[in-house]
């Protein structure tokens, strides 16, 4: 491999990063500082899995302004974590603004609980032209080519 570049507010930092348990930034700082504890940073052992929702019309020309629903009864569930990028609006209101609007993480066990519990968060959101893969950590016999 010659580079793997995550920024945070990628899918693929958002499936990895609840997994560091601790404090991520005293990591990063000691890492800046060149003074990384020696061994492994602790992880939390149970498997994330990360389902991206996007607007109608992504990537090409993203509709945008359609309330987003069901949002608010994710907030106290503490084995799911919604990521917000292409959201405006209000906290009450929140509208899509953007192509990728939700990145949906569950937590589980295993990869087939932690998918389920993704999946079935984002059953319970919505918005006119919602759009996500339904493949995401699929056994490879499930995936649909």
């Amino acid at each position: 491999m010659l580079e793997y570049n995550v920024r945070f507010g990628d899918p693929e930092a958002q499936v990895v990063l609840p997994r560091v348990a601790g404090d991520l930034a005293e990591l990063l700082a000691a890492a800046a500082a060149g003074a990384l504890p020696a061994g492994r940073p602790a992880c939390d052992p149970d498997a994330r899995v990360t389902v991206v929702c996007a607007t109608e019309g992504y990537p090409a020309s993203p509709r945008t302004g359609d309330e987003i629903h069901g949002l608010a009864a994710l907030a106290a569930d503490p084995v799911v974590s919604v990521f917000c990028a292409g959201v405006g609006g209000t906290p009450e209101r929140p509208v899509t603004a953007g192509g990728r609007v939700l990145a949906v993480t569950g937590r589980g066990p295993s990869i087939a609980e932690a998918r389920s519990v993704a999946y079935d968060a984002v059953a319970g959101i919505s918005w006119p032209g919602m759009q996500y893969r339904t493949d995401i950590a699929a056994h490879p016999s499930e995936v649909v080519t």
